[in-house]
């Protein structure tokens, strides 16, 4: 009876270990802004140039196309690459909704509703929606790659 209890023990730590396993290999959202440190437009402005950044669309579609009532708008696809200390500049996510995934690296946003930066590790997804104004900053030793789909309002 006490080698069942004790496989037993070990079956469920096992068990234990494995979800925590799995719940960890899953695509996490990025981090956010502690709740004692953010608010409404607490930063409201940062690096206006970009530095070190590549910013390549790979594919997009035309969503005037596709749906009913959306003009001048295009889903789009894009691989970003920022080199260490690299910036991707300050702007406004006002009718442009986006999500950023984290790839390779880490990189730090400095956001218009967070007193403090940000840090986005690989596997990380970040979501940017109206009223949102931000940059980011490389302050990796590495190159951080990330993968952005966000709705382009073409004017």
């Amino acid at each position: 009876m006490k080698n069942a209890k004790k496989a037993g023990a070990i079956v469920i730590s096992a068990a234990a270990l494995a979800l925590v396993g799995i719940v960890s290999a899953a695509p996490a959202y990025a981090g956010q802004c502690p709740a004692d440190l953010s608010g409404m437009d607490v930063r409201t402005t940062g690096a206006t140039e970009p530095v070190g950044v590549s910013d390549d669309e790979l594919s997009s579609i035309d969503l005037q196309k596709e749906i009913d009532g959306v003009e001048d708008r295009r889903l789009r696809f894009r691989k970003l690459e920022v080199q260490p200390n690299g910036v991707v500049p300050w702007h406004d996510h006002t009718d442009r909704p986006a999500l950023i995934y984290t790839a390779k690296g880490e990189i730090t946003e400095y956001r218009s509703d967070c007193k403090v930066g940000v840090t986005h590790k690989a596997g990380d997804i970040s979501t940017e929606t109206a009223g949102l104004k931000h940059w980011w900053k490389n302050e990796g030793k590495e190159t951080a790659i990330l993968y952005a789909a966000d709705v382009k309002h073409d004017q």
